[in-house]
């Protein structure tokens, strides 16, 4: 009534403005209210699993569920590939954190820009999704080490993922930081994080019975208050759960015997697939694998039947950018490396497209809605830019100054344990390892490179040592002569009972004519972002029209004269090594493929010139193509 009054009682301009003002604080209001979580108030009772069914405010509750990792996406990126998760009839967002890239350094923590977890859970309130989050510390992901940093293998004696001190006072430094950040975004402090995984796949690896205990504590005495879950294949269910978690189970095939085990160890409890595999990673030399719609769909539709809750491992895959890929040893000979991709064959590609097996499961999860799902997001259009060619080049040698001070040893370093990054160690990339000889001779790793070196004598190159060849005949010279191996960290191995020998470089002596080598001089060529910007900015680069020498780096500009699209470079007439655009590590590249093209996100191009600088180890044509769609390789059926 006072309102009214005082309306009434001021000029025709006067509630204009007044109505103007009213509008424009709706609208403030507005925009405020749609860029926070959506936040429920007087929430009492979250995510229970306390009969057969999940219940969410004591109601039952279906949950469908799908993995999309924030640091596998552009950030530019993130709202569009969680729209399409919504739009595909998903209500819940699960995500590992990883480590290795949270603390690249002891001490060191980063959780801005791309690594902004906190801006991933405000993304996903907003959008109406829930979320599992999977901290680890260990998440596997065909991630390097699991997602462990490489800086506590600086420790001779470490004992990952057991309760050994060294490795638990670290976990302690980091879960300070990281939990404290995650519990604001609780459910029951109006966020949308409604269960909280214990470790990951504990029971494939099981080294210590007091490990999970210890990380359930670390869990909730910083504040943790949701359900908790662990998270098995069928193999590891016996060894992987701790009291007060949910057990969930992780499979491609749907096997009955195995959810009736699960039933036996948690009977009256939910059942849940926590990772329903829905494609396959791929390595080097490898084939692409490929899980077919007509395959994959009757298993969905049987676990749905069985009212089990699922998550779809991945629903949109993304990138394994920069040197991130981890790789695979159980079964093999020797580890193999997982490609740069992350397609996975999962529901929304790499870049964000839709596959028939998309489709086919919105049309299934919209009979578990009461509402008609949202509409499709428009698809992003993507470009195959005219062709680079190469400018200038930059060997390898020349580069040697502009990277830390090399160390003189005795004997061979491992790169964990070079002074390098505050003396935190080199965690991916190459190391350089120099010593003199005097003959010619037989050079011999005793299988202590990790993981590939190309050799070279006086900058001539001889061959290569890998797991597969220990032996390398060097020819005769005159006088002494420098001996060079590049070693290359191809990435560690994520899964498995091997992760305390991920250490790389030269891990061991090297026999030179049944002799062992000494007095080396190490060079770490980890090409972070500060490395490139030197190289870009130096005055040494030479034209194309000299011979090329390798290894070295390769420049060109990009010119994009419209809006940046996404693309996919192609290097058909390149051998192996890594591109870098404006800066970014888009990951690596080998002819061996199955892998032929690498993804460039159209947020991180510009109009105008940009920069592209490929380090390439052996062979160029010295031009760099481009593609609208992606090149996997020759596909396999991954059953």
């Amino acid at each position: 009534m006072a309102c009214s009054s005082v309306f009434f009682g001021v000029s025709l301009k006067q509630r204009y403005f007044l109505l103007f003002c009213v509008a424009a604080a709706a609208i403030v209001a507005y925009q405020f209210n749609r860029s926070r979580p959506a936040v429920k108030m007087n929430r009492v009772e979250g995510l229970r699993a306390d009969s057969s069914h999940f219940t969410l405010e004591g109601k039952p509750f279906t949950l469908l569920g799908g993995s999309i990792h924030y640091f596998r996406v552009p950030r530019a990126y993130w709202e569009d590939r969680l729209l399409k998760m919504k739009a595909c009839g998903l209500n819940t967002l699960t995500t590992y954190v990883p480590w290795n890239l949270h603390e690249p350094e002891r001490g060191v923590y980063i959780f801005e820009g791309q690594l902004d977890l906190e801006a991933y859970l405000h993304l996903a309130a907003s959008l109406g999704l829930w979320v599992i989050l999977r901290p680890g510390p260990y998440i596997c992901a065909e991630w390097d080490l699991g997602g462990l940093p490489s800086w506590l293998l600086r420790d001779e004696n470490m004992r990952l993922r057991t309760t050994y001190s060294g490795f638990t006072d670290a976990v302690d430094s980091f879960f300070d930081r990281l939990i404290k950040k995650v519990v604001p975004h609780q459910y029951s402090k109006g966020g949308p994080i409604i269960a909280v995984q214990v470790e990951n796949e504990y029971g494939s690896y099981a080294q210590d019975e007091d490990y999970m205990p210890f990380i359930k504590e670390a869990l909730l005495s910083r504040g943790i208050t949701e359900l908790l879950l662990t998270s098995d294949n069928k193999e590891g269910l016996k060894l992987g759960g701790v009291r007060g978690a949910l057990e969930t189970i992780n499979f491609q095939k749907l096997n009955q015997k195995d959810i009736e085990y699960l039933d036996e160890i948690q009977p009256h409890k939910p059942k849940m697939v926590m990772e329903f595999w829905s494609g396959w990673f791929d390595l080097w030399g490898g084939l692409h694998h490929v899980y077919t719609a007509e395959d994959m769909l009757p298993v969905v539709t049987a676990v749905l039947n069985k009212e089990m809750a699922i998550n779809l491992y991945m629903f949109h895959g993304g990138t394994n950018f920069g040197f991130m890929n981890g790789a695979l040893a159980v079964g093999l000979p020797a580890p193999k490396p997982m490609v740069t991709s992350y397609d996975y064959d999962a529901p929304l590609s790499e870049a964000g497209d839709y596959t028939s097996k998309y489709h086919l499961l919105r049309n299934l999860f919209s009979r578990y809605h009461t509402q008609p799902l949202p509409d499709l997001p428009s698809l992003r259009e993507r470009r195959a830019y005219q062709p680079v060619v190469i400018q200038q080049q930059l060997s390898l040698w020349d580069t040697l100054h502009f990277t830390d001070k090399p160390l003189k040893s005795e004997k061979p370093v491992n790169m964990e344990n070079l002074p390098a990054n505050n003396n935190n160690g080199q965690s991916y990339g190459y190391a350089l390892y120099q010593t003199a000889i005097a003959s010619g001779g037989v050079l011999n790793s005793k299988n202590n490179v990790r993981d590939r070196a190309l050799v070279f004598v006086d900058k001539h190159f001889v061959g290569v040592l890998d797991y597969q060849t220990r032996e390398l005949a060097v020819p005769d010279g005159k006088g002494k002569r420098t001996l060079s191996l590049l070693v290359e960290n191809c990435g560690r191995v994520n899964y498995g009972k091997t992760l305390d020998d991920q250490r790389k470089g030269l891990v061991g002596d090297i026999e030179f004519n049944k002799r062992l080598l000494r007095d080396f001089i190490i060079h770490s060529l980890d090409m972070k972002p500060g490395f490139v910007n030197r190289l870009e900015k130096s005055g040494r680069w030479v034209s194309m029209r000299q011979q090329s020498s390798f290894p070295g780096f390769f420049q060109g500009r990009l010119y994009v004269n419209s809006f940046p699209k996404d693309t996919f470079i192609k290097l058909p007439s390149w051998s192996k090594g890594v591109v870098f655009i404006n800066g970014k590590n888009l990951g690596r590249y080998w002819t061996i493929g199955p892998q032929q093209t690498l993804y460039v996100p159209g947020p991180w191009l510009h109009r105008g010139d940009n920069q592209v600088i490929v380090f390439e180890e052996q062979e160029t044509d010295g031009k760099i193509q481009f593609a609208s769609s992606p090149d996997y390789g020759m596909p396999v059926d991954v059953q």
